[in-house]
């Protein structure tokens, strides 16, 4: 939801921060790194039940998320490579602050409410996973009601209420599983799926014709329907010189004209289909009388 709406003008506010980051000569792999480190600080506050630095750490380490794609924009350093790290480094920090709130949820209410935090962090893992896949299929799979910066905001909450974290979580463990299971719905909607047997015919048949054609020559269909009208308008020539053609076919056809016997034949043969043609249009059969 956030990438949808907001990202656009985040990245605008967000621009003269990665501007004046530049005089600092701070590179966004240490801008990235330092936030890693800020989870692992926060996942030991949190743990240890200081929840309000544990706060402090989770906002602390958000920044350096926020901050480190604006960089890399204006120190001309946005690559493949800072893209991969900073995706990775987004899972370990998630995994390191729900570790601690588990830590927490084990000390104060049990080894049972641990598994809570643990299953809010696989919904995450599963979200970003879908994400991934679909990008490296080539497809799309952004949007959704809890990604990371709605995370984050959830986990705040839930620590500056921790009488309600439990509930909290609950709901945050709903609203993640929401948005793999939208995502994944995306992702299904775009790829396409496997297709009939008559399609791969019809696709194998087209490809196989431009590949053909691609080469400059001629397709097998094209030959073969190529030399069985030679065949036939051979033939067919062949028995109208020999006369075994009957006259109404030679009338109409090319050799009709190509000789006495073709012109005679033509003259010969108008008469009757003349007269098949108005008994066919008064509704009468050839060579049958009416009373019939």
């Amino acid at each position: 939801m956030f990438d949808g709406k907001w990202r656009t003008a985040v990245d605008r506010r967000t621009k003269p921060v990665g501007q004046a980051l530049v005089k600092s000569r701070v590179t966004p792999n240490q801008l990235t790194l330092f936030g890693v480190v800020m989870s692992v600080g926060g996942a030991v506050a949190i743990g240890s039940g200081h929840l309000v630095w544990g706060v402090v750490s989770l906002f602390a380490c958000g920044l350096p998320d926020l901050f480190d794609g604006p960089l890399a924009k204006a120190t001309g350093r946005a690559s493949v490579q800072g893209a991969f790290l900073d995706s990775v480094a987004d899972r370990v920090s998630d995994g390191f602050l729900f570790g601690g709130v588990a830590w927490y949820l084990a000390s104060r209410h049990g080894p049972h409410a641990a598994i809570l935090a643990m299953a809010v962090l696989g919904a995450t893992m599963l979200v970003s996973y879908v994400r991934a896949k679909a990008e490296a299929l080539g497809l799309s799979a952004k949007g959704g009601l809890m990604e990371r910066a709605e995370r984050f905001i959830a986990l705040g909450l839930a620590l500056v209420f921790s009488p309600a974290m439990v509930v909290l979580l609950w709901v945050m463990l709903g609203l993640t599983l929401v948005t793999a299971i939208g995502r994944f719905w995306t992702v299904w909607q775009q790829a396409p799926g496997p297709a009939l047997p008559s399609e791969r015919h019809r696709t194998s048949t087209i490809v196989a014709w431009r590949e053909r054609h691609a080469e400059g020559g001629p397709s097998r269909w094209r030959q073969r329907q190529h030399e069985e009208m030679s065949t036939r308008v051979g033939r067919f020539a062949s028995k109208a010189r020999e006369g075994r053609v009957p006259r109404h076919q030679v009338a109409g056809s090319r050799w009709a004209s190509s000789g006495p016997k073709g012109e005679g034949g033509a003259r010969r043969e108008r008469p009757r289909l003349d007269g098949i043609r108005s008994r066919r249009a008064s509704g009468r059969r050839p060579g049958r009388s009416s009373a019939a």
